[in-house]
């Protein structure tokens, strides 16, 4: 098991990154959250991991905290039908504590507001991942938060990611797009949060 890469960041994009590790390029996926944190390329960082293993690929997922791999794991051990690609999407739309929220209160409608996730799957996560709550309380830092910002929904995922991708923060980027309508195309979400963040 391959537990965290230190090296030179090589490249970096709002879902992966490449790590120069003593003249090997190493590929990650990550979450949009663990970008906000890559330093410039050409300096040093250092990101946990997880290897996925399959007949086809070895796949390495990077994160910037214990907490987010550790949710990460969580939701691939536990909850049947969440894959790797699901568990970033998860990461990318939220936050450890707001899963630890919907989870002990049983609110499956703010999970199946994120991408990629629909009710049923978002019923599996707090049926499956109750009786982790002590797990989900380490990572998220215990009691529930009160600020915790809104998951994302529909077209605004798209429009976040376009957003990242033009060297916004996460934060910044989530902020100009919440209280609008989601339904909107991502292009005219892009817009309206450009114009927000002036």
């Amino acid at each position: 098991m391959i537990s965290f890469l230190e090296g030179t960041l090589a490249e970096a994009w709002p879902t992966r990154a490449v790590i120069n590790c003593q003249g090997i390029g190493y590929e990650l996926l990550i979450p949009v959250t663990t970008f906000d944190h890559l330093p410039k390329p050409g300096e040093k960082v250092r990101l946990l991991t997880h290897l996925v293993v399959r007949e086809d690929a070895h796949t390495l997922y990077g994160f910037f905290s214990t907490g987010e791999r550790d949710l990460f794991r969580l939701l691939l051990h536990h909850v049947s039908g969440v894959g790797p690609k699901t568990a970033l999407s998860i990461l990318a739309g939220t936050t450890p504590q707001t899963v630890r929220d919907a989870v002990a209160t049983g609110d499956t409608s703010t999970l199946a507001k994120l991408k990629g996730l629909g009710k049923k799957t978002a019923e599996r996560i707090v049926l499956e991942l109750r009786d982790k709550l002590p797990a989900l309380d380490s990572l998220a830092g215990g009691a529930p938060s009160q600020g915790s910002p809104a998951p994302l929904a529909g077209h605004s995922q798209d429009a976040l990611l376009a957003l990242l991708a033009l060297g916004y923060k996460s934060a910044e980027a989530q902020k100009a797009l919440q209280g609008l309508d989601s339904s909107l195309p991502s292009g005219d979400l892009v817009r309206e949060a450009l114009r927000r963040l002036g």
